[in-house]
């Protein structure tokens, strides 16, 4: 019997609709022959909903209609499978909708990508794709990321970083900081976010207030970095665990402006999501420089404990040839399917890899002792009082 994995897509996210586009790639891409796929989709408000139609991207432009053709549904696990029932109960039926073998995470930025969901698998024991929990919490949040990687010797960009309530209590020492550190100019970032949203380039003092204010409306962390001026972006996909991993071809993205944007990402081909993106693949660039890149990558990959396929950002100073990790995507838009493919590696193949992978990882959980068999309750005394830890 196929198992049936299940291709969670949408989100409480501000890239929800990225989602769709790389949920919908990835549930055509995933082998049928081999697999059994559930389109799982959750709403902006956080409903989970399953149902046959989800699986058209064309369905999802009368959004109203498609919902109420679709069966919303809860979760619950039982034993090692992702039980969905639904919503609101019918009386005099079968409540369980479906049973899923194991979970594809597609929803890009928070409440997906971040770890959250990727909790909750765990708590109900179910397996899942991609990244665990450590490795979504860090490669989410900019901030996290640059501080573990600058203390492990691979090379980031100059920053700094301020929280939102510090800012609204004494912006001018903020923005002295900043200036006194980085000078300009600077990319102004929320720090838990993708897809280049809510980033923005500051040239002067009145810009930089303008971009904090613009970044803190999606996130209470800003990040500041220094600008590389004279700047080639390089990206680069791995695929692997913590004890293999492989780095596809590398791709040079084409940007309109200063800095890789929204509309550079993903406006350009409709529904074809980032895979529809301007680039040049494979980068353009001299060996010592690539394989740096790839070692980097693997290093970075490594480092943050990450599993399944991911994508890392890399920025590269063409006046001094100084090349800096940007940032990490731990579920990359489109899986980066289009860098594999220029690998030789089907979108299919791609995924099913991916699914192996998350299996391998949750067998091997199930060596772990997770319950410790004490009996302490029955050990407290009788006069009520409760033990402490000490």
């Amino acid at each position: 019997m196929k198992l049936n994995v299940g291709v969670f897509f949408g989100g409480r996210s501000v890239e929800h609709e990225v989602s769709i586009i790389s949920g919908l790639q990835v549930v055509h891409a995933i082998d049928a022959d081999l697999y059994r796929v559930t389109p799982v989709y959750i709403s902006k408000t956080g409903e989970w909903y399953i149902g046959d139609k989800l699986s058209e991207i064309d369905n999802f432009k009368q959004l109203e209609t498609l919902l109420s053709e679709s069966t919303e549904v809860m979760p619950h696990g039982d034993g090692g499978q992702l039980e969905l029932y639904r919503v609101p109960p019918a009386r005099l039926k079968n409540n369980l909708i479906e049973k899923l073998d194991i979970v594809f995470p597609v929803i890009h930025g928070t409440n997906g990508e971040d770890g959250t969901l990727q909790g909750l698998l765990e708590m109900a024991g179910v397996p899942y794709a991609g990244c665990d929990v450590s490795a979504s919490v860090i490669g989410m949040d900019k901030i996290l990321t640059k501080t573990l990687l600058r203390g492990n010797g691979i090379p980031v960009v100059e920053s700094e970083s301020c929280r939102m309530e510090a800012w609204y209590q004494d912006r001018r020492a903020i923005i002295h900081r900043i200036q006194s550190k980085l000078g300009y100019p600077v990319v102004v970032k929320p720090a838990n976010l993708g897809s280049s949203i809510g980033i923005s380039v500051a040239a002067s003092e009145s810009e930089l207030e303008e971009a904090i204010e613009n970044a803190g409306q999606y996130d209470p962390s800003i990040l500041v970095e220094r600008m590389v001026t004279r700047l080639k972006e390089i990206n680069a996909s791995v695929l692997g665990n913590r004890e293999t991993s492989e780095v596809a071809a590398l791709e040079e993205p084409l940007r309109s402006s200063g800095i890789l944007n929204f509309a550079d990402k993903y406006q350009g081909g409709k529904t074809k999501g980032i895979s529809s993106t301007d680039r040049v693949l494979p980068a353009e660039i001299p060996g010592e420089l690539a394989d740096r890149i790839r070692r980097l990558a693997k290093e970075t990959f490594n480092l943050i404990g990450a599993s399944g396929v991911v994508r890392i950002d890399f920025l590269v100073d063409e006046e001094s040839g100084d090349v800096f990790v940007n940032e990490i995507n731990t579920i990359p838009g489109s899986l980066a399917f289009y860098l594999w493919e220029a690998s030789g590696v089907s979108f299919a193949e791609l995924t099913t890899r991916v699914i192996k992978l998350a299996l391998e990882r949750f067998r091997e959980k199930g060596k772990r002792t997770y319950v410790f068999d004490s009996n302490l309750l029955s050990l407290q005394g009788s006069g009520g009082k409760l033990g402490s830890k000490r």
